[in-house]
Order: C-alpha cells, then sequence, then structure tokens
C-alpha cells in the first residue's frame, strides 16, 4: 500500500470543560464541547483517515459532572465519539465499582495495559486496541502508574505496576504479542505526566516500536512535541480550549512515520461551527444543576485567586484558615490540588463552591512532636517536590517555613508564631487522600502519624465546613503573606 495519510485529534485532562467562554472581541468564543465537536466533525469531512482520541480525566472539575458522578460525561462523550480513551486518574475518583459501571456505559473503548486484580494477576481493564484504518492497523495501549493513582490504595484488591520500569516492560510485553499482526503504527496514551512520559519514553526498546506517546496529568503545554528514544511525546495542556493535531504520512513497509506535522489548535467559533445538539444535551443537565446550586452563600472583599498549585496563594490562605480556626488545629496541610479553580468571587455561590471544592473529603487529626512536622516541612517543601507532579500544600496563618534550595534544608519552622520545639506536640490536619497516601505525600508513615495520640477525625466533610462558615461569614478577605519561604 505504501505511505498513507493520518489524522490523529487528541485532548486530555478535559475535566468537565464543557462550555465555551467569551475571549477577546465582542461575539469571540473559545473551548467548549460543542466547539470541539464542530471542528472534529470539519476535520472528518476535509481528511480521509482521522482518529480521535483523549489521555486521560474526562470527568471531575465541573458542577455538572459531580451532579452525576461522571455519568453525565460519560453520555456526553459518547456523543462526541471517541475512537480510543486512555483512564486517567480521576476517573477513579467515585470509587471503583462506578469506574466499572461507566465503563459499561461508554460507547467507545476504554484502556488500561497496567492496572489489575492482585489476587488473580489479571488486568482490570481492556489493556489494548488495534484499529484497522483504511486497511492500517494501529495499536493503541493505556498505561498509568502508581505516582498518579494514589487513589486505589484505598483498595486493597486493585493495584498497578509500581514503577515505570515495570510499565515498560508491559508495554513490550504487548508489543511484541502483536508483532505478527504487521501493526503499522503503534501509540501510547498515557497520564503519568510529561517528565514521566520522557523516562518511559527512554526505557522503551526500539525493537518494540513505539511511535507516540499522548499524554496528561500535567496540563502541559508545548510548542512542539518532544523527541526521546525516536519517540514522539505530547500533551494538550487542560480542558477544551485547544486540541492537538498531528498529520502522520506512515509507511507499511517499514511501519514508521516518514513524515509529520503537529499543532495546538484553538477551539474558536472562527475555527468552526458549533454543534447545536450537542449544547443543547449538555444545557438539559446544566438546568438542573443551576436549580440546585444557584444559591448565594456570600460576598469576599475581593477576588480570591489560585494561580499556582506550587505557590502559596489568597484562596488556599483563606480555606487554611477556616480548617484550622473552626476544628482548633495548630497545622493545616490543605493540598493544593483540592482546589480546582484560579479564581472565587467576590460573589460565592453554593455551585461556585462546589466547582472550586470539587473533591469533598474527610479531616484527619494527628498529635505529632515538633520534630516530626520539621521532617514533614523539609518534605514537601524540597525542590523535586515543587512541579506538575509534586503533592504541594497550603497552610494555615500562624505557620511560617523558611527552605534553603542551595542547601535543601529546612531552616525556620515556625506554628502559633513561635519557633517549633523538638519535643512538643502540635495538632496537624490532613485530608483522607493524604492520610491514605502519608508517606509519599508528607514523607512520615501511618505508624508515624499514629504513634503519639493515634488519630481523630475532625469531620468527614470539609466542604459542609466552608458552607457553614461561608454562610456566616461576608467579606472575607485574604493575601499572600509569605507562610511558606524559599531561599
Amino acid at each position: 500500500m505504501g505511505i498513507k495519510k493520518f489524522t490523529l485529534l487528541h485532548s486530555n485532562d478535559m475535566h468537565g470543560d464543557f462550555f465555551a467562554e467569551a475571549q477577546g472581541a465582542p461575539g469571540n468564543l473559545i473551548g467548549g464541547l460543542s466547539l470541539l465537536s464542530g471542528y472534529i466533525r470539519r476535520v472528518r469531512r476535509e481528511e480521509e483517515n482521522v482518529i480521535f482520541v483523549i489521555a486521560g480525566d474526562m470527568v471531575q472539575g465541573s458542577m455538572i459532572d459531580s451532579e452525576f458522578k461522571g455519568i453525565s460525561t460519560i453520555e456526553i462523550m459518547n456523543y462526541l465519539a471517541p475512537d480510543v480513551v486512555s483512564l486517567g486518574n480521576h476517573e477513579l475518583d467515585y470509587g471503583l465499582p462506578h469506574l466499572l459501571f461507566l465503563e459499561k456505559m461508554a460507547n467507545f473503548p476504554i484502556v488500561n495495559a497496567n492496572m489489575y486484580i492482585k489476587k488473580y494477576n489479571r488486568r482490570l481493564m481492556r489493556p489494548h486496541l488495534v484499529l484497522e484504518v483504511d486497511g492500517y492497523s494501529i495499536l493503541f495501549i493505556g498505561i498509568l502508574t502508581e505516582t498518579v493513582l494514589q487513589s486505589l490504595k484505598r483498595d486493597a484488591s486493585i493495584a498497578t505496576f509500581i514503577s515505570l520500569t515495570e510499565a515498560a516492560s508491559e508495554v513490550g510485553r504487548i508489543c511484541n504479542a502483536y508483532k505478527d499482526l504487521n501493526i503499522d503504527l503503534t501509540v501510547l496514551l498515557t497520564h503519568i505526566g510529561f517528565e514521566s512520559d520522557k523516562e518511559l519514553a527512554r526505557l522503551l526498546d526500539p525493537a518494540w516500536g513505539i511511535d507516540l506517546i499522548i499524554g496528561g496529568h500535567t496540563h502541559t503545554i508545548l510548542d512542539q512535541p518532544a523527541s526521546v528514544n525516536n519517540v514522539l511525546i505530547t500533551q494538550a495542556g487542560v480542558g477544551t480550549d485547544q486540541v492537538g493535531r498531528f498529520d502522520l504520512m506512515v509507511d507499511d513497509v517499514t511501519n514508521q512515520i516518514v513524515e509529520w506535522k503537529w499543532q495546538l489548535i484553538p477551539i474558536t467559533n472562527q475555527l468552526a461551527e458549533p454543534d447545536a445538539d450537542l449544547q443543547k444535551f449538555i444545557d438539559s443537565f446544566k438546568e438542573v444543576v443551576d436549580r440546585k446550586y444557584n444559591v448565594m452563600l456570600c460576598r469576599f472583599a475581593q477576588p480570591l485567586t489560585h494561580p499556582h498549585r506550587e505557590q502559596e496563594t489568597a484562596m488556599g490562605n483563606l480555606f487554611a484558615d477556616i480548617f484550622a480556626e473552626t476544628q482548633r488545629i495548630d497545622v493545616i496541610l490543605l493540598g493544593s490540588g483540592s482546589l480546582r479553580a484560579n479564581t472565587l468571587g467576590p460573589l460565592v455561590t453554593l455551585g461556585e463552591l462546589y466547582r472550586v471544592f470539587a473533591y469533598d473529603d474527610a479531616l484527619n487529626r494527628f498529635t505529632l512532636t515538633g520534630a516530626q512536622l520539621k521532617k514533614i516541612f523539609a518534605h514537601i517543601m524540597r525542590p523535586e517536590n515543587r512541579n506538575s507532579e509534586g503533592e504541594c500544600f497550603q497552610v494555615n496563618r500562624g505557620v511560617r517555613a523558611a527552605y534553603n534550595n542551595a542547601t535543601r534544608t529546612l531552616e525556620t519552622l515556625m506554628v502559633n508564631n513561635a519557633p517549633v520545639q523538638d519535643d512538643h506536640t502540635y495538632t496537624l490536619g490532613l485530608q483522607g487522600f493524604h492520610v491514605k497516601n502519608a508517606e509519599q505525600n508528607i514523607g512520615l508513615t501511618n505508624a508515624e502519624l499514629e504513634a503519639h495520640a493515634g488519630s481523630h477525625v475532625a469531620t468527614t466533610s470539609l466542604r459542609d465546613v466552608l458552607e457553614e462558615y461561608l454562610r456566616a461569614h461576608q467579606n472575607l478577605n485574604s493575601q499572600v503573606e509569605g507562610r511558606l519561604e524559599y531561599k
């Protein structure tokens, strides 16, 4: 057959970004599934061999998704009709049984090669898919690793291959099994983060014939794909404001890409006509949510922002302060990833609160020594944790910590505006998610957390705490104060 052209469109980390937003001149819109669907339909009309894939995290991040626990998202994605999708970590947010229910709802294949049932050593999901497109065979393999699947630790019967090395071996096992099918193009759909994608590419044997890694999780925006070990690696940011597009020339004799062009395409109303039927379908979910959640809670003195998860933010400070005050805890470590929007206020509705604090969780109280607290802050403030793949935290008023990047040491730590003493005890508040993954997230084992006075569930719902506090307090304000300092 010789050389044939394929157009591969890809999204990742869509997170329930269903609606277009105004941008620039009046009437200009960007993003939203209606415009994305319109662009995909346009490309399918213009090109012969078009494939649309999603590299994980379709769910979470919107009120519609949260209210219907992902069911609405899968129904909407059925309308969008991707050719193949891989799992992201947030597909498990509603629990493993619910994920299996969502998979049965999907009219599209969902692939993951390295989640398995421990007792029987059987894969949980469909590991791969071979698409036959115009006489060519294209192999898709889905990959996750333990780094991004911390929520699975809530279910002891499920595991992933822990390391990238083991994940690479699993890829090799599948590729070796399918060589006789004369695979023309091999694509890994990963959700492990851009830096981990590059590390994974280095571990792949060129004989396995991996051509592309289309990834997610770190919301990375690229000018052009990276190339590692002759594997092209890319992502398409976050949400639906853009879509990645590969135009590939594939030789079926050598089973190689002989020519390629990649673009990150902004999804605007100048690019494509909106899909009116899909918009009507999405609006039917929105009407239900609006009726329930369009209720005023409070007004802030000014909008509060959370622009970077690796830094102290005004929104993060307010939330941490509320938890510390209401639960009477010395130190609150609030996961920065718990805050799912960049701004909140000045008018705050119940729906806006749920949009920002999408992942409700319990708060656990522990009693620790000052020495243990210092160990925690030295762990969470180290440079390698302050990136798009690390677990970063917001802290409450009265906590001050200074870290020296050059010497890689914690220089000072103050609680309640006094230096922390190694032999004194302090209370620490942790979300349930971080308790389940304590050693990785804060550098202490669960046994060390429990050693002094065990643990106590301060509240089963942090979102309830926020809702009640905001209803009772108007004109709240918060600013960045230098609670976590890096020298």
